[in-house]
């Protein structure tokens, strides 16, 4: 599959690492309207350098676009990719609104083209390995989820706006404080939790801007802090936090009936996943049960690693392939590749349009609920998704 970059900016170092992963994924060009941003990038990953959207548009032999632009240039970028004839996967989110986003889904329909978008976590070793437990009754029926993305009060005091990448790129710190940490991240808890629970069908929320000044001007400021309750099918209710705020906490926590799941970093493709009983004395040998057979479903044994209850089920297959590190343990490419994959079988796409829309109308409901009213009954949907086929 033949691929091309639009946007070369703060994330497009972290596709570029974890691109050789995928052999069938070949790197053919790549354009910024950053001419610095653009060299910086080739230095790093040669590939030829176009000078043009329209250039990169209109090269047929061109497959797959990643749109790595801005959040609010995502949409036209897509949008013209398609009209061109080219698969789409697209950074988060795939629209700044849930209508536009729509307007993309339908677009790609009508070309009978593969739209995607990141976050791409859940094809992850850990995201699977908890998916599994919950479909294979380990802690019992799920009732309540809490999942957090508290990246700490990075602004003013850190100064944001100073970090670079390996290219030498800095972060995008006033893109970000626009956009919104809600918009920015809430998909990496947010596409797990579509994959284990699928469609959900409500969002009630709140939203406040905490730190007015977080060191540098803004145009405008998004809210830094964000809390909402998502209603799932058959009774599951997540509560999901954002903030720029409080301390750093990307954990994920899921209560059922006769245990509880814990994840303490959703950003780590290969962190180890926690189980422990509830109540601690009483049902506690039947969840060992299930969990030994958890286990065995898996080809875990007690040689693999020293576990117990209290203690950590690692992975469900032995992890391949580079992390992007520095605080970020992702492999960015399994998205793009996933979609490649889906193309040459002719098969639905695990990361499909339908899917990043449902994401995005949750996150506009999470970050604006003064707009969206303050329980959202949601309009968009999705096919379940498939389990990876080394898990079922």
């Amino acid at each position: 599959m033949n691929l091309a970059i639009i946007g070369c900016g703060f994330v497009a170092e972290f596709y570029g690492k974890t691109l050789g992963n995928y052999p069938h994924l070949k790197l053919i060009g790549a354009y910024d309207c950053n001419a610095n941003n653009l060299q910086s990038f080739l230095q790093r990953w040669p590939c030829r350098a176009y000078a043009s959207l329209e250039e990169i548009t209109s090269d047929p032999t061109v497959e797959m676009i990643l749109n790595l632009t801005n959040p609010r240039s995502h949409f036209d970028v897509t949008r013209r990719c398609l009209e061109a004839g080219k698969h789409v996967y697209s950074e988060k989110p795939l629209a700044m609104n849930s209508a536009l986003a729509r307007d993309l889904v339908d677009l790609a329909a009508r070309k009978k083209l593969y739209l995607g978008a990141a976050p791409c976590s859940l094809l992850s070793e850990t995201a699977q390995t908890i998916w599994k437990a919950i479909k294979d009754g380990t802690i019992g029926k799920v009732r309540l989820v809490y999942g957090n993305f508290d990246d700490g009060m990075i602004a003013p005091k850190m100064s944001p706006w100073t970090w670079l990448n390996k290219a030498g790129v800095p972060w995008p710190a006033k893109d970000e404080f626009e956009v919104g940490c809600t918009f920015e991240h809430a998909g990496y808890i947010l596409t797990w939790l579509g994959a284990f629970f699928g469609a959900a069908t409500h969002v009630t929320s709140f939203a406040s801007c905490q730190i007015l000044d977080k060191g540098i001007p803004v145009e405008t400021m998004a809210p830094d802090f964000t809390v909402g309750c998502i209603e799932y099918g058959d009774g599951v209710v997540a509560r999901v936090t954002c903030s720029l705020v409080a301390p750093k906490d990307k954990s994920l926590t899921i209560i059922g009936d006769d245990g509880v799941l814990t994840v303490a970093d959703v950003r780590n493709d290969r962190g180890p996943v926690c189980v422990r009983p509830t109540p601690p004395r009483g049902r506690a040998v039947g969840i060992e049960r299930r969990v030994n057979r958890f286990r065995r479903a898996l080809h875990l044994n007690r040689a693999d690693q020293d576990w117990h209850l209290e203690k950590k089920v690692l992975f469900a297959r032995q992890p391949t392939g580079q992390l992007v590190g520095d605080g970020k343990q992702v492999d960015f490419c399994r998205g793009p590749a996933e979609m490649a994959e889906a193309i040459r079988e002719g098969r639905p796409c695990r990361l499909s349009a339908q899917f990043a829309w449902h994401i995005t109308e949750m996150v506009e409901a999470l970050q604006y609920p003064d707009v969206m009213g303050g329980r959202k009954k949601l309009t968009s949907t999705f096919d379940p998704i498939d389990p990876l086929p080394w898990l079922k």
